[in-house]
């Protein structure tokens, strides 16, 4: 049984952590059962966001235009988190997010974690869906902004505590936390020459896109640079 643990849950532009962007991150500290205290920052994405991402958070691309800088949030986020144990819905997917941004600046650390989808999965097989939504709709589990991060992270650990009552006896295993593992390449940034050329074949083909070649890792400059090539032609061709 936890008595002290993180609940934690991300907003983020896509599904691919080498290719999209966290856009808000939320945490819980538990203690005891009870909400100790709260993290919430809104990120800047560097990128405009996808109409249906703006539909399902409510996040627009003025308010995320005014978020923190990527590197001060997971910083400040783990800072916050420290040792304590991750439990989330379908944690793995936003510990990839994080895992990428670690990676990217050599950190080394490990993370353990309960994953409240497992759960739900295994105990609660006869319920058509084991989504957040369907599950705090199930339980009476009242919601201010569905898939906002730090609402999503409260909801998390009412949850999480509605579960824990009902089958830890019976299924202690699924429980006990587990350490997240996450394999993944280092993302290092574009290079001026990469930027330079990408940047004069945008413009000689009148191709606007949604996030600045500045901001690309070198893997992404060099991918649109080749799709661009391949669709378009090179300059003067």
């Amino acid at each position: 049984m936890l008595t002290d643990y993180l609940t934690v849950d991300l907003e983020m532009t896509g599904l691919n952590p080498k290719t999209d962007r966290i856009l808000e991150i939320g945490a819980v500290k538990v203690s005891g059962k009870q909400i100790k205290e709260t993290f919430s920052r809104l990120i800047c994405p560097d990128r405009k966001l996808d109409g249906e991402i703006v539909a399902l958070t409510g996040i627009t691309d003025e308010m995320a235009a005014q978020g923190d800088r990527l590197d001060d949030a997971v910083t400040a986020f783990l800072e916050f988190a420290g040792d304590l144990v991750w439990v989330g819905h379908n944690v793995m997917y936003d510990y990839k997010f994080i895992r990428q941004w670690e990676i990217n600046h050599r950190i080394q650390r490990s993370c353990y974690a309960v994953d409240t989808l497992k759960i739900a999965r295994k105990c609660l097989d006869s319920l058509g869906r084991k989504s957040l939504d369907y599950l705090c709709e199930h339980f009476g589990i009242a919601r201010e902004m569905s898939h906002r991060a730090l609402d999503d992270a409260k909801v998390t650990q009412t949850l999480y505590e509605i579960l824990e009552r009902s089958f830890l006896e019976k299924e202690p295993g699924l429980f006990a936390e587990k350490e997240l593992q996450y394999r993944a390449k280092r993302q290092t940034p574009a290079t001026p020459r990469q930027i330079e050329y990408l940047k004069a074949l945008l413009n000689y083909h009148q191709i606007a896109t949604e996030i600045m070649p500045e901001q690309m890792s070198r893997s992404e400059a060099s991918r649109l640079t080749d799709r661009i090539i391949l669709q378009y032609g090179r300059q003067g061709h």
